[in-house]
């Protein structure tokens, strides 16, 4: 074989690709349809339908997603790699034989089984040498110019050659090796590409599956370890717990974790204490319902006799009796009366009020007097209600509500000190408006600061010895009714003053101007 072309041998030429099969439209392939992951459990509550399930099968799918964007680059670079092998070889041994006449048929049968070529040449310097040949080449249905290849390009045609169908040749042209100038030319099989890529790609596949799984579990195991366990320890503890709420023992103990886990452990173990607390509160007004309802019967019996024994006295003619039995009557048939509301208390709804324009300082009076308090007794008793001020509430619960508060303010002095302690309880009252304030104070030791945050809840307010806790939250309850309000006014001289605000009834009922 002569190597140029003055040579006398037969030298074929390379084909070129035939036009029509230059840019055969690539194949599209099937959608893969995947089914949707399914539980295998009803209602999705056992292992692999619950959330144990559910974060295995997206660990998997997302690894799998993962490993497919690094397959389309890989696969892709590959080829690449694998075209300029061939080229590389073809130009190694293209500068070898450039200056060889004659080419043994031996050699170019070993060159053309290295490379995987039908034929190689040599085009440069205005000479195109033809190095190699099987056999006269077929049609060649693409062209792959190594030296214009770009990534985006690299990509489509390496899915162009996996996706599509039939055989033919490719011819591919790649820069001589060795410092010649000019550039190789070899025409391949088609299939020998395509059956490259497979190999590489099932191999890609393999070793994607064996991450996967492996990323998986450890992935899967982290989350149980860190998520899953803990939050089947919170569910086992609720369910626990709502069996029997009120019992302290059945609060969950936090694990001590510092992360988002432990402190929703602390915080239901919190909510759990506060629950278990109120339901014992709960059951403690139950039975405190229960046991008035007995002692009622029994008090309204007894206070009945009284009622009796009293309206005799009325008919004693000392002056001292005379005066003071309307008083005692006035007393008793208040606490008949109470009895009668006591079971009101914290019921769904309270007995309408029978709201007047009353005499404010003659309701204070009459507190007075039933407590036994004057200027000089050892509780002094200040009443600066102008006489002449009028509120519209009702009677009795407008002296209930003083009485429970000057009895508080009484009883506080009275157990503090000796006889050198000052013990004064004033009230006051202004009209503001459609509203009538009502001061109460005493020179008193004041409110424990642990007690202000509950001053008004049953049970929560009594600091003194047999103290039930109840007389602040019924003041509060009847002070609502009459749509007031009532507070703690802290920072106003020594001992506890309470704000009372009663507004007058809206327009159209019968008040005073």
């Amino acid at each position: 074989m002569n190597a140029d072309d003055t040579t006398g041998a037969p030298r074929p030429a390379i084909p070129s690709p035939a036009p029509e099969a230059a840019n055969p439209e690539p194949a599209s392939p099937e959608p893969a349809s995947a089914g949707p992951l399914r539980s295998e459990t009803a209602g999705g509550r056992g292992r692999w339908g619950g959330l144990s399930g559910r974060l295995l099968a997206l660990t998997v799918l997302f690894v799998m997603l993962s490993e497919v964007l690094i397959f389309v680059p890989s696969v892709a670079n590959f080829r690449n790699t694998w075209l300029n092998d061939k080229l590389t070889i073809a130009g190694v041994a293209a500068s070898v034989l450039v200056e060889v006449d004659m080419v043994a048929p031996e050699v170019q049968a070993e060159l053309l089984r290295a490379t995987g070529a039908v034929a190689i040449a040599l085009d440069g310097g205005g000479r195109r040498r033809l190095i190699a040949m099987s056999e006269a080449p077929g049609e060649v249905r693409r062209l792959i110019d190594m030296g214009q290849m770009t990534p985006a390009r690299a990509i489509a045609e390496s899915f162009r050659t996996l996706l599509g169908g039939g055989g033919g040749l490719v011819r591919v042209v790649g820069p001589a090796q060795m410092g010649l100038g000019g550039r190789v030319d070899i025409v391949l099989p088609l299939d020998l590409l395509r059956d490259a890529m497979l190999a590489f790609s099932v191999r890609i596949l393999a070793l994607s599956l064996v991450i996967s799984v492996i990323t998986a579990t450890l992935v899967y195991l982290s989350l149980r370890w860190l998520l899953v366990r803990p939050m089947q320890r919170l569910t086992r503890s609720m369910a626990r717990f709502q069996e029997q709420p009120e019992d302290v023992a059945r609060v969950i103990a936090p694990s001590g974790r510092a992360d988002e886990m432990g402190d929703a452990e602390r915080r239901l173990a919190e909510m759990q204490r506060t629950l278990a607390g109120t339901l014992q509160h709960q059951k403690r007004l139950a039975d405190l319902g229960l046991a008035v309802s007995k002692i009622n019967h029994d008090l309204r019996n007894l206070l009945a006799a009284a009622q009796l024994f009293s309206e005799r006295l009325e008919q004693v003619a000392d002056p001292t009796v005379q005066r003071l039995a309307p008083k005692i009557i006035a007393t008793l048939d208040r606490a008949v009366a109470y009895t009668r509301s006591v079971l009101a208390y914290g019921s769904a709804r309270e007995a309408p009020l029978k709201r007047r324009l009353v005499r404010l300082a003659m309701v204070v009076g009459d507190v007075r007097e039933v407590l036994h308090l004057s200027t000089g007794d050892a509780v002094s008793f200040e009443n600066r209600v102008p006489d002449g001020m009028e509120i519209d509430a009702d009677p009795e619960q407008i002296f209930r509500i003083l009485m429970n508060l000057c009895r508080n303010a009484a009883q506080a002095m009275t157990a503090n000190g000796g006889p050198e302690v000052v013990r004064r309880i004033t009230v006051e009252a202004a009209r503001a408006g459609d509203v009538v304030e009502i001061r109460i104070k005493d020179t008193g030791p004041g409110i424990p600061p642990v007690l202000r945050g509950k001053l008004f809840q049953p049970f929560q307010s009594s600091a003194k010895s047999g103290g039930t806790g109840l007389g602040l939250a019924i003041t509060a309850e009847l002070v609502r009714a009459h749509g007031g309000s009532i507070r703690l006014v802290e920072g106003e001289g020594p001992g506890a003053q309470f704000e009372i605000r009663i507004p007058d009834r809206e327009q159209g009922d019968a008040r005073k101007p």
